[in-house]
C-alpha cells in the first residue's frame, strides 16, 4: 500500500495573489485587436486550461499595478465569492485580485493532482469558524491541509487518470454544442422554409420570393395558413395553485406528479426534479391533467430559462397535473400537430411574440390570456409530421450524448472518490482506464 501525506498547503507551495491595473487608465488594457498578455477574472474559470481571457492588458498596465506573471502549467484557484474554482494555466498569463497562484515546490505535489485534490478542500474551509464566511485570504488559504500520495509518479498517474475522463467529458460538451447549434439553425430553416414535395427545404426567400408571405409570424411558405393558440387549441389550462399551494398537498411517492417550472426545458421534459400531490388532491382537479404528448409552456421566467419555453410531456411517464404558471397545451387533432407546435414555440418568431406580452422586471411572465393570443403556423398536417419528425431525430442525439455525459460524470465522480481517497490503490504501470 502506498504512503499518502497530509500537508499544509503553505508547506508545499508559495502562494500569490494577483491584482488589476486601474480601470481609468485605458493605455493599461488592451483592445480588441490588440494582442495584450492574458489576464484572468473569475468568469474566465470556465474551462480546466486556460489559454485565452476576456481581457488582456498591456505592457503599461503590468508595470503599473499588482499583478504577477503566472507561469504555464500552474494551478490558479478563486478564493473569493465564487470559491474554489480552479484552472491550469496554458499560458504565461495574469489573474486579479480574487485569484491565487499555487506555484508547488520541490516536485512534493504535483499541480495537475492539485487541480482535483484543492477546491473541495477550499469550499470546506469557508464554513471553519476561523475562515467562515464567503471568502479565504493568503493565511488562510496557507493553512488548508491536503492528502496526496507520497509518490510523485503516482500522483501524476492519478492526474493522468482524472484528466482523461475530463478531456472525453470536454469533446461530448463540445459535441453535444455543436449538435445544439445544427438543431437551432434546422429549427429555423424549417419554421421559415419548411419541407417542399420533394422532402427538402424550400429555396431560401432571396432566392424564391414568389413562394413566401408576410405575415404577423414574419416570412412563411405561402403554402402555410396560421393561426392563433386559440384558434388551434383542444384546450390550454393554467395550473390551480401557486403560492397558495399548502405543504400538506405534497407527498412522497407514490402519489400523482406535479409539473413545475423547473421541469419544462426547451425542447426537454427534464423529470429530474420531481414533485407528487395526494391522489385525493389530484381527484378534485382533472380539468388539470397533463399526458403524454402535452405542449407544457412555462408562463414564468427563470434566470437562465425564458418565459415561453415549452417541452412535450413524455409518453412514458404516467399523468400528472400542472401547477400554476405552467400552461398544458392540447391542439386540435388534425389542425395542428402538438410536436410541431412545441417546437415552434421555441423559435425567434414565437419568443419575440411573448415577449410583447411579458409583464414583470425580475420574473418575467405571461398570462394565459395573452399565451392565446400568439400566432402559429399551419402547414398541412404531412408536413407538419415531416418537420417534427427531422428536429425528434436530432433531438434524440442530442438526448443520447447527454446522457452519455451524465455517465462519464458519475464515472468521475466516483474515480476522484476512490483514487483521492486511496480507497484504490494506483501503480505508476497501470493500464489506462476506459471511460467507453
Amino acid at each position: 500500500m502506498s504512503e499518502w501525506e497530509n500537508y499544509a498547503l503553505s508547506n508545499v507551495a508559495n502562494i500569490q495573489i494577483g491584482g488589476t491595473p486601474s480601470r481609468e487608465v485605458s493605455a493599461y488594457w488592451a483592445g480588441t485587436f490588440d494582442p495584450g498578455f492574458p489576464w484572468v477574472s473569475i468568469a474566465d474559470l470556465n474551462t480546466r486550461v486556460i489559454t485565452e481571457t476576456k481581457e488582456t492588458i498591456t505592457r503599461k498596465g503590468i508595470l503599473n499595478s499588482n499583478v504577477k506573471l503566472v507561469s504555464a502549467g500552474t494551478l490558479i484557484m478563486s478564493f473569493k465569492l465564487s470559491i474554489g474554482r480552479t484552472a491550469l494555466a496554458g499560458v504565461d498569463l495574469f489573474t486579479n485580485e480574487a485569484i491565487a497562484a499555487i506555484v508547488t515546490q520541490d516536485r512534493k505535489v504535483n499541480p495537475e493532482l492539485l487541480y482535483y485534490v484543492l477546491p473541495p478542500v477550499a469550499k470546506a474551509a469557508i464554513t471553519d469558524t476561523a475562515v467562515k464566511g464567503s471568502t479565504l485570504n493568503k493565511a488562510s488559504l496557507g493553512k488548508l491541509r491536503i492528502k496526496v500520495p507520497t509518490s510523485y509518479a503516482q500522483q501524476a498517474k492519478i492526474s493522468h487518470i482524472l484528466q482523461t475522463i475530463d478531456q472525453t467529458i470536454e469533446k461530448t460538451e463540445a459535441l453535444i454544442e455543436k449538435q445544439q447549434q445544427i438543431k437551432a439553425g434546422l429549427m429555423h430553416d424549417l419554421f421559415t422554409r419548411g419541407i417542399g414535395p420533394d422532402g427538402k427545404l424550400r429555396p431560401p426567400r432571396e432566392q424564391a420570393p414568389e413562394l413566401y408571405q408576410q405575415t404577423p409570424i414574419g416570412w412563411i411558405p405561402k403554402k402555410w395558413q396560421y393561426a392563433t393558440i386559440d384558434a388551434v387549441k383542444e384546450g390550454i389550462v393554467d395550473g390551480p395553485f401557486g403560492s397558495n399551494l399548502k405543504t400538506e398537498h405534497y407527498v412522497s411517492d407514490p402519489g400523482v406528479r406535479v409539473v413545475r417550472l423547473q421541469n419544462i426545458q426547451a425542447t426537454i421534459y427534464n423529470d429530474k426534479d420531481r414533485a407528487f400531490v395526494s391522489d385525493k388532491h389530484a381527484n378534485s382537479l382533472f380539468r388539470n391533467k397533463v399526458v403524454g404528448s402535452d405542449i407544457l409552456i412555462a408562463g414564468l421566467g427563470e434566470e437562465r430559462y425564458p418565459v415561453g419555453r415549452a417541452c412535450l410531456y413524455p409518453d412514458e411517464l404516467p399523468p400528472s397535473i400542472n401547477k400554476a404558471d405552467c400552461f398544458r397545451l392540447r391542439c386540435l387533432d388534425g389542425v395542428v400537430h402538438n410536436g410541431f407546435l412545441m417546437y415552434f414555440l421555441n423559435t425567434w418568431q414565437a419568443k419575440s411574440q411573448v415577449r410583447k406580452y411579458e409583464q414583470g422586471v425580475t420574473r418575467p411572465r405571461i398570462n394565459l390570456g395573452n399565451m392565446k393570443k400568439v400566432f402559429v403556423p399551419k402547414p398541412k398536417p404531412e408536413e407538419q409530421i415531416t418537420i417534427f419528425s427531422r428536429l425528434e431525430e436530432l433531438t434524440a442525439k442530442v438526448n443520447a450524448e447527454t446522457t452519455y455525459l451524465n455517465k462519464l460524470s458519475l464515472q468521475k465522480s466516483g474515480l476522484m472518490h476512490d483514487l483521492l481517497t486511496g480507497k484504490v490503490q494506483v501503480n505508476i504501470d497501470q493500464p489506462e482506464v476506459s471511460h467507453a
